[in-house]
């Protein structure tokens, strides 16, 4: 195992995620109109892009891209036909494409597109990609010059996209979960801690009625990249989890969370906006009091729009689970707000599929 080149892949951060849909015009459409965020770009044939369709969105750090195929055999068709809209692509930052991608694949990775530059006169990005987990593809970005340019040539960039960026709701992609089959968790760890020096910072076995799931969660050396990564309990009543397997066709991403820095305002205008969150019962803020002592918080500006609260060893944590508008009722999106709080509690996630598992009822 080659510990000094994982040093020097040096992942730093989700640089962005991309998302294959059916259609990128109406779902950037519906993710402007109800979570705020702003068209920064596009790309298509006429942009060197052939066979595909894609916007750029952007709100505080985040950034994703949404594309669509033009034909059938498109990569992009081609995941939507077998999974669905979902994360097909996430985008780790690194000081050098070149040198992450060398290191993932002598240390056991699959390459799938060796380093290529796009530079213009404003800036150089060099991306070089690797196969991550099921149809989920890692990507390596490097970028030098203008933050401007997101992909020289190949997206062009909207002028005054970032404009009002100060009073963006969501700051940056805080973590994504990944669901695997049963018996594949153990493995997809070790492929994240070999291949990308990740290491696990928590686990738990959460239980919801009847149902079971292990959690684990690994992260990279610089802490800029987290994953949640769950298997189902065959043992236990089948679930969300196999739920989310089957109507995915397998692995695959199950939901982005995005970092706010107050989410009861956040909650309160998303809401106002159209988006539906999970509903937690009013019992929950009853205990929490003695469960967990004084919130930052206050429970009576929790409870109604049903925000959960936990803690760790730095701080507390505040979370929700939006309302899935995905047709296959898989992809959804989450808040968290983070009070000091490096990790993840031990009440909030059971509690979080809890109130998705009631939002599936209702269905």
């Amino acid at each position: 195992m080659n510990l000094k080149g994982k040093e020097s892949m040096n992942i730093l951060d989700i640089d962005h995620i991309e998302l294959y849909v059916g259609d990128a015009i109406a779902a950037a459409q519906s993710l402007c109109a109800a979570y705020g965020f702003r068209v920064y770009g596009h790309g298509g044939p006429e942009t060197g892009l052939p066979g595909q369709r894609t916007v750029l969105l952007g709100q505080g750090d985040i950034r994703m891209l949404l594309t669509s195929g033009l034909h059938k055999d498109h990569p992009a068709s081609q995941f939507v036909a077998k999974h669905g809209d979902g994360v097909a692509v996430t985008a780790f930052g690194t000081e050098s494409a070149a040198i992450a991608y060398t290191e993932a694949v002598a240390a056991g990775g699959s390459g799938i597109h060796l380093p290529r530059s796009w530079e213009n006169d404003e800036a150089c990005v060099v991306t070089a990609e690797v196969a991550g987990f099921g149809d989920v593809i890692y990507r390596f970005v490097e970028r030098s010059g203008s933050d401007a340019q997101f992909q020289p040539g190949a997206i062009e960039m909207e002028p005054g996209a970032a404009a009002g960026a100060d009073d963006d709701l969501l700051r940056m992609i805080d973590h994504a979960a990944v669901c695997v089959p049963a018996g594949e968790l153990d493995s997809t760890i070790a492929f994240h801690e070999q291949v990308f020096g990740f290491t696990v910072t928590f686990q738990e076995y959460i239980e919801v009625g009847e149902q079971g799931m292990m959690s684990k969660v690994v992260q990279s050396p610089s802490g800029g990249v987290t994953f949640t990564i769950i298997q189902p309990d065959l043992s236990r009543r089948a679930g969300q989890i196999d739920d989310f397997l089957s109507w995915h066709d397998g692995a695959g991403v199950q939901h982005v969370a995005f970092l706010t820095k107050d989410i009861v305002h956040a909650v309160r205008t998303l809401g106002d906006r159209g988006v539906g969150f999970a509903l937690t019962p009013s019992s929950y803020y009853d205990v929490l009091a003695s469960r967990l002592g004084a919130t930052d918080i206050a429970v009576e500006a929790l409870r109604p729009l049903g925000i959960l609260v936990d803690r760790d060893h730095w701080g507390q944590m505040y979370q929700i689970f939006a309302k899935s508008t995905h047709i296959r009722r898989t992809y959804f999106l989450e808040l968290i707000d983070r009070h000091g709080a490096r990790t993840f509690g031990t009440s909030n996630i059971p509690a979080l599929y809890a109130a998705k598992e009631r939002e599936l009822a209702e269905i």
